[in-house]
């Protein structure tokens, strides 16, 4: 490991203790960057609803917290292309906390290890507090769009995914024939990450969303907006769509949001995404496909939780996340 100076070999990290609690400890060991891994001195996290949905439904005593973070490289791994990254780069990452497998690593500490491919450089316009809220939401992004719902991997000539385009657009229409993507929740993180990375693939997002969340999502990018808590939220969406609507991404994920979805989607059915395990008895459409990402699948590991989030490796979305 190249470092330019001697780290601490202890530092405060937030301990998960059992179900739904958390405590400091004081002299955490410091997690050792492996070959393919970066140091980082933890200078902004963010909270994500895993962070406390993993601790309550499948604590790992002893385990780190925490998934999004952003830093400042103080170590690299002897593997680690040494002309891409350099000691002092500003990063942002996520990793994956309380996880059984490795419990020395967590956002939620003073020092974390991350993998390089998987890390992306802070833009000099952008602080470490909004770097840190951005990791977890693009991960579930793009492994939902182009591993699960299957979309091609745009190249840099075709369209800039750098985190310097992810921004307010103008809303402007869309050109015709659109191909529309559902995104049901506009209004959570994850949905507003996903509006606007629609926009920029040059697809036409729309959305479900309430009323107080509707000018916003319109702002980053949806073509149009529907009242999630109306009993014709999926008929309306139907219509908008013409029957065209193939793809959605349900980023509230329960019993009524999978039902909106299944009646927004078209005659001829399509791709259906959840960002948690899906109920079966909502799978009422042959010709819809349903599948649910977890975003700690992009580090190509086990993931050791309780059922119904344990999960074997996939290395398919490792591949994804580093392309």
């Amino acid at each position: 490991m190249t470092a330019p100076e001697s780290l601490p070999t202890t530092h405060k990290a937030l301990k998960v203790s059992g179900p739904g609690h958390v405590t400091v400890s004081e002299d955490a060991l410091v997690p050792s960057a492996d070959r393919h891994e970066l140091l980082v001195r933890v200078v902004c996290v963010s909270i994500n609803q895993v962070d406390c949905k993993s601790a309550d439904l499948s604590p790992t005593p002893g385990a780190t917290s925490g998934t999004d973070l952003s830093g400042v490289v103080v170590a690299l791994g002897n593997d680690v292309d040494a002309e891409t990254w350099h000691v002092g780069d500003h990063i942002m990452a996520g990793i994956f906390g309380n996880n059984p497998l490795r419990q020395d690593n967590g956002a939620f500490s003073e020092y974390a290890v991350v993998p390089a491919r998987l890390a992306w450089k802070v833009p000099a316009s952008m602080d470490f507090a909004t770097a840190a809220s951005l990791p977890a939401a693009l991960a579930t992004v793009g492994l939902s769009l182009f591993q699960y719902m299957q979309m091609t991997m745009p190249d840099a000539a075709t369209v800039s995914l750098q985190l310097r385009s992810i921004k307010v657009s103008t809303g402007a229409a869309p050109a015709s024939p659109a191909t529309y993507v559902l995104v049901y929740g506009g209004g959570t993180a994850t949905g507003a990450m996903a509006i606007q990375v629609l926009k920029l693939l040059g697809l036409t997002p729309v959305t479900t969303c309430s009323e107080s969340s509707a000018a916003r999502s319109l702002e980053l990018g949806a073509a149009a907006t529907f009242d999630y808590r109306s009993p014709s939220c999926g008929a309306d969406v139907l219509s908008y769509t013409q029957g065209a609507l193939t793809l959605a991404l349900d980023c509230i994920s329960d019993s009524d949001s999978m039902s909106t979805c299944y009646k927004a989607l078209g005659p001829a059915g399509g791709r259906y995404v959840a960002l948690d395990p899906f109920p079966l008895r909502g799978h009422t459409r042959r010709s819809v496909k349903p599948d649910w990402v977890c975003c700690y699948t992009q580090f190509g590991h086990d993931v050791a939780w309780a059922p119904p989030f344990d999960l074997e490796a996939r290395v398919n979305d490792r591949v994804c996340a580093e392309a």
